[in-house]
């Protein structure tokens, strides 16, 4: 019953309309197909929040005088923008960028996107190190928090346009895992990892 309460509670959201996250099989087929387990595992919004990846529905054929979006950006201080197009077309040395894109990696920066065309997976590791994939769509817009392994992969479709947002100057470096040492990642487990583990036990003891 349980289950049932919360595919209905993640339905009722708008956001599921452009965003699904599901875990993710063992499979080393095609990285753009879904990997659903078997049977298939849903993430709830609230397990995203949780381990601090952030999601909105918004507007995405009028980003540019979109009220939502530019409340976004004010509030969280995305002062830079540009655009990332992802296809064989568009991208040069797609192959090799489709492969380092899906190398497992964090940034000592928040990662934001938003699509405004096409589609694609970002997949984030959980508390217990085990892969959620997040499928974002048309209108769909998330922020990976600072320091959180992930990767990405286009979908079946092979074709994505994304707006970047950056607090401050554009960087994007990533750092293949293991980068434990860093300070992005240190926060991210306090900050998240700790936190929530720290919160099970309390659970338990009570």
């Amino acid at each position: 019953m349980k289950f049932v309460t919360n595919v209905f509670l993640y339905l009722q959201d708008d956001r599921s309309e452009v965003i699904q996250a599901w875990y993710m099989d063992d499979s080393d087929e095609d990285q753009r197909l879904p990997h659903h387990r078997e049977p298939k595992e849903f993430v709830s919004f609230e397990k995203l929040d949780e381990i601090g990846v952030l999601s909105w529905r918004l507007d995405a054929d009028n980003y540019e005088t979109d009220p939502e979006l530019k409340k976004i950006r004010e509030a969280r201080g995305y002062s830079y923008m540009d655009f990332c197009e992802v296809c064989p077309e568009k991208l040069p040395n797609y192959e090799e960028k489709i492969k380092s894109f899906y190398e497992e990696h964090l940034h000592t920066d928040e990662e934001i996107r938003y699509c405004v065309a096409g589609s694609g997976y970002f997949d984030v590791r959980d508390h217990n190190e085990a892969w959620i994939r997040v499928w974002v769509k048309k209108g769909a817009m998330i922020v990976l928090p600072a320091g959180i392994y992930h990767r990405f992969t286009l979908d079946s479709d092979n074709y994505i346009k994304a707006m970047r947002f950056f607090v401050g100057d554009p960087i994007w470096t990533p750092f293949n895992r293991p980068h434990d040492h860093l300070p992005a990642r240190k926060q991210y487990i306090e900050s998240f990892v700790q936190k929530k583990n720290v919160g099970q036990a309390v659970d338990a003891a009570a």
